[in-house]
């Protein structure tokens, strides 16, 4: 069984050699993503809570474009340029979640990130 390439206008065109997701065998692997507004290809970084949602709603987009959802996501990885907006992060991100079903994650503060934003998040996520 090959492997299925996931594209949706609904969140950004991969900028480089790689593709918003690919499903293979009922698991859906999300490439990260940054806050790129979709339809104006324009960077949303006000504040970290802004550009936080932007990052899941991005998520939530190519999630549902493979026919699954936020409750199906098994594993998020996220990348943060400054351990101090952990907090504010946080926040926004508990939003997409029940606390008692969220995925697993793992949180890491890096040197840099694409176009020197503050978060970058990717997913494992499970396609019925």
């Amino acid at each position: 069984m090959p492997k299925q390439i996931i594209t949706t206008g609904n969140a950004p065109a991969p900028v480089g050699a790689y593709n918003q997701a690919t499903l293979f065998n009922g698991t859906l692997f999300v490439s990260g993503q940054i806050a790129l507004d979709p339809a104006t290809g324009e960077l949303i970084t006000s504040d970290i809570e802004t550009e936080t949602r932007q990052v899941m709603e991005n998520l939530k987009a190519i999630v549902e474009a493979a026919g699954s959802s936020m409750d199906q996501i098994l594993k998020c990885e996220v990348f943060v340029s400054d351990m101090e907006n952990f907090g504010r992060i946080n926040t926004v991100y508990a939003r997409y979640f029940d606390e008692e079903t969220a995925p697993a994650r793992a949180l890491v503060q890096v040197a840099n990130l694409p176009k020197y934003v503050n978060v970058e998040i990717s997913c494992i996520a499970v396609v019925e």
